[in-house]
């Protein structure tokens, strides 16, 4: 018997925690109103966040890609009392939906939001992040990689979003296609990155792990 990658995945959904109530809100409320609405993480990919985040107990947490904000409200779920997660979002348009989630979630204190270019607004953050997720612009997931990476601790954990791209990074690429080049040019880097230990978490679209040594 043939099985679909959707059926295991509804298998899996069957098979972990339940949604949150207000993330399964949010999820429907993006996808009912807000462009583009597949880029919203999602059940599956936000309870596997929210255990990597509290296996790590971050004190802060940066997050490139705010979108609506599941992911930042699923990550900072593992965040230790008094912490911090910073989340920057370059479309204004979706400011006051994410922050309506944020305080729906309780987290309005704890999610600081940043509106605006991440080369601006990350080198201005005057802090020292133990997890980083990635979820922004993929042609520019090199910059972005060497923003971060000094800002992270030793033995802090970047999580980078998306890369395999819907099965891309196997497939001829169109020249004009600069997002898949830019996914394939940040998974080699960072494979040949000594700052860091990597893998890749088959998940969804992917998700590479990098542990900063």
């Amino acid at each position: 018997m043939n099985h679909t990658s959707l059926d295991l995945e509804q298998y899996i959904l069957n098979h972990i925690d339940n949604e949150d109530p207000v993330l399964a809100q949010l999820d429907r409320d993006t996808h009912a109103n807000i462009l583009y609405s597949r880029m919203c993480s999602g059940h599956l990919q936000g309870t596997i966040l929210t255990f990597l985040s509290k296996l790590i107990q971050p004190q802060r947490i940066l997050e490139l890609g705010t979108f609506t904000g599941y992911s930042a409200i699923c990550l900072a779920k593992g965040l230790q009392p008094e912490g911090e997660l910073h989340t920057v979002e370059i479309n204004d348009e979706l400011e006051e939906f994410a922050y309506s989630y944020f305080e729906k979630a309780g987290l309005s204190e704890t999610i600081i939001q940043h509106i605006g270019d991440a080369e601006t607004i990350v080198p201005s953050l005057d802090e020292t992040f133990d997890l980083v997720f990635m979820d922004a612009d993929k042609r520019r997931y090199v910059d972005h990689y060497n923003l971060v990476i000094d800002k992270v601790r030793p033995g802090g954990v970047i999580l980078a979003d998306n890369t395999l791209w819907d099965g891309k990074v196997i497939e001829p690429v169109a020249k004009n296609d600069l997002q898949t080049k830019g996914i394939l040019a940040f998974n080699e880097y960072v494979k040949n990155d000594p700052r860091v230990e990597t893998t890749i978490l088959p998940l969804r679209d992917g998700i590479t792990m990098l542990r900063k040594k």
